[in-house]
């Protein structure tokens, strides 16, 4: 079959299967990947072909002609991934999307309608110069796209004031993976599907365009740098500063390690004549394989200089917005530093930060080059169990590499870890074992520590093999998304999920899923029963000084009543993007299978399954409990975000139909 004629012919899309072409998409910056191609293992999963479509209607017809030829689809935006999303074979096309780029603005909203094809820093820049910018800025923006923020369920660098990924998506359009161009619209109060997409990677449907919310450009930024004692001292601060109703854009902590080399980057030492020369490539290689050969004895030593030699720990706060509620914002945050003994260190780190924030896009390549690898893991957990995730993965990993770390992407009731790593071996198959156990270990002890596998970076076929530890029967509920939207499994085969031959024994993470019932006032997090009325909750909050700060609902009506309906009367998401609403959940189908979602501050490990939930109207599945974000009865709330569009607009035929046929599929996976 000549594949690029028959696209052509069928879809009128430019296609090639040139071997240079399908060599570059061949895979993403998965580090594995990596270590396979310094062995000379180049492209090992060379595509049948690459194709690239300039519109939806063009992706429908692409997907069409692939069902009946029965070939499978690998979407591609930028291939900035580090988890192995793009790995095709050889009976697949790949979709580059870039050519879905252009975008048009709602000054009313505002909001913007953008392929998903356009290029992250391009992309900002060219609204920025409107006085407007997205607010995401993940580090990868140099060579990422809007259609892989969503698929990863990414966050950018200002979470903490504008949220994640999927707190700015309006609607998307998307194909299934039966062809269908359909548009899928955000509503608060009834069925929406988006939460099902974001995060899905490629395996649930083609996202070809977004509409994304949009805020003013800052105009004013205010700048704060601690240092703290220990890293425990420093996420104390974090934990109260967001607590206390703050959003600062950046909160950036970093450990003994990291801020020791922040430190380093932050001087900037005259240049000598007289300077010794720097060490030749060689004697770098061999001097960094040394340090790295010993990973052991290498992180005692630097846990024996923390605090000490090396120094405390180093909180980065960055506010921005108008300038005097900036000012006001950052004051009160310097009282929290203060009162928990932190030591200012002025503007300057914070300043420094901002200036170098893409620099770590450019890291990793010298590492490879000189003989080692590094990877980063990003995991998160509540504030009551953030210590035990830091020091297990921390452990964990620093069996096999040398580990450095800092805390970003910080909430009310819970913070990211950032875990980087590097390591080296004898060769490139000894380096490629010590990776695949560095990852084992720490996904165990992620896991086993009450953390979530990913907060950020997503899954694809490097975190996949323990998945089914986290999500339990959430697994087997992707897996009938998927044959509800792509009944062919030809949607990026292979991605996501563990194999379905995998041990399927999802009663322990079930187990860990229930939270004892009660009140964690650490994290700010309450866990209930489903037949629980909201009046009794609010009375137990009510003894802790907590609430549920519910607006104008029936609060005689049930938990499980109130999620099915969509949480009415709880504070608009869109007005605080940053604070979720229910952190997890237990909810049981007709049938008896029982779906639970461990309570962790966001996650990124596949599609938001409470989405089969809430404003669902009990069509899915009961909640038997869940675990509820609460605030202090008396405590500040924080600023609002202004976004006039509607919270629940109607939903199209084709909308509707894809909402049945979901349920359907969850209902009677057989079918």
């Amino acid at each position: 079959m000549d594949v690029a004629r028959a696209l052509k012919e069928a879809s009128g899309v430019r296609c090639s299967t040139d071997a240079a072409d399908r060599v570059a998409y061949a895979r993403d910056l998965w580090p594995k990947k990596l270590l396979d191609i310094r062995a000379g293992r180049v492209a090992e999963n060379r595509p049948l072909a690459v194709a690239w479509p300039e519109t939806g209607e063009q992706v429908a017809n692409v997907v069409r002609m692939a069902r009946e030829e029965g070939l499978s689809l690998v979407p591609f935006g930028a291939g900035s991934g580090v988890c192995g999303g793009v790995l095709p074979d050889p009976t697949s096309i790949v979709l580059d999307l870039k050519g879905l780029r252009s975008w048009t603005i709602d000054e009313a909203a505002p909001l913007i309608d953008v392929g998903a094809g356009a290029m992250g820093i391009t992309l900002e820049e060219d609204i920025q110069r409107r006085g407007q910018t997205i607010g995401h800025f993940p580090s990868s923006i140099l060579c990422s796209t809007v259609g892989g923020w969503i698929a990863a369920r990414g966050a950018g660098q200002c979470s903490g004031r504008y949220g994640k990924i999927e707190d700015m998506v309006v609607s998307l359009e998307m194909v299934t993976g039966r062809g269908e161009l359909v548009e899928l619209q955000r509503r608060q109060l009834g069925p929406n599907l988006i939460p099902l997409i974001v995060g899905s990677e490629g395996t649930l449907g083609v996202i070809t365009r977004a509409k994304l919310r949009l805020h003013d450009a800052p105009r004013s930024r205010s700048f704060i740098a601690y240092e703290f004692p220990s890293t425990e001292a420093g996420w104390e601060a974090l934990r109260q500063l967001f607590q206390a109703g703050l959003r600062p854009a950046v909160s950036r902590l970093y450990d003994p390690v990291d801020s020791f080399f922040l430190k380093q980057g932050a001087v900037k030492k005259p240049q000598s004549s007289h300077a010794p020369k720097k060490a030749s490539g060689g004697s770098k290689q061999r001097m960094l394989r040394g340090l790295l050969g010993k990973p052991g004895a290498l992180n005692s030593l630097i846990e024996a200089a923390e605090g000490n030699l090396l120094g405390g720990a180093t909180l980065v706060v960055i506010f921005e917005g108008e300038a005097e509620a900036t000012a006001e914002d950052a004051d009160q945050a310097i009282k929290i530093c203060n009162r928990l003994g932190g030591k200012t260190r002025g503007e300057g780190p914070a300043r420094h930060w901002l200036e170098h924030r893409y620099s770590v896009s450019y890291r990793q390549s010298p590492v490879f080059r000189m003989g080692a690898f590094s990877d980063t893991m990003e995991v998160a957990a509540p504030w009551s169990k953030l210590g035990t995730l830091y020091d297990a993965v921390r452990a964990a990993l620093g069996k096999h590499v040398l580990v450095m770390a800092h805390l970003s992407h910080a909430y009310p009731d819970g913070c990211s870890i950032y875990f980087t790593f590097s390591g080296t071996a004898a060769d490139d198959e000894k380096a490629s074992a010590k990776y695949e156990g560095a990852w084992r270990d720490a996904m165990d002890a992620a896991i086993g520590a009450g953390g979530t596998l990913s907060h950020h970076h997503g899954v694809g076929r490097s975190k996949a093999p323990r998945l089914g530890r986290e999500l339990g029967f959430g697994v087997e509920l992707v897996r009938r998304l998927q044959r509800s939207l792509d009944p062919d499994q030809i949607l990026n085969p292979g991605n996501l999920l563990p194999r379905e031959d995998a041990p399927q024994d999802w009663s322990r993470a079930l187990d860990e899923a229930k939270a004892p019932l009660g009140i964690d006032t650490h994290s700010l997090l309450g866990t209930f029963r489903g037949e629980q009325s909201l009046r009794v909750i609010e009375e137990q909050l009510e003894t802790v000084g907590l609430s549920l700060r519910l607006g104008a609902t029936d609060m005689h009506q049930s938990l499980a009543t109130w999620l099915a309906a969509g949480m009415p009367g709880a504070r608009d998401p869109y007005a605080d993007p940053v604070e979720q609403r229910v952190a997890g959940l237990v909810a049981r189908l007709p049938s008896g299978e029982t779906l639970g979602i461990r309570p962790t501050p966001r996650r990124a490990v596949g599609p938001d399954l409470g989405a089969l939930v809430y404003g669902m109207a009990g069509r899915c599945m009961a909640v038997e409990q869940a675990t509820l974000c609460v605030q202090p009865r008396q405590g500040s709330v924080s600023r609002e975000l202004a976004f006039d569009y509607p919270r629940n607009p109607s939903a199209s035929p084709e909308e509707e139909r894809l909402v049945d046929a979901i349920i359907d599929g969850i209902a009677h996976p057989s079918s």
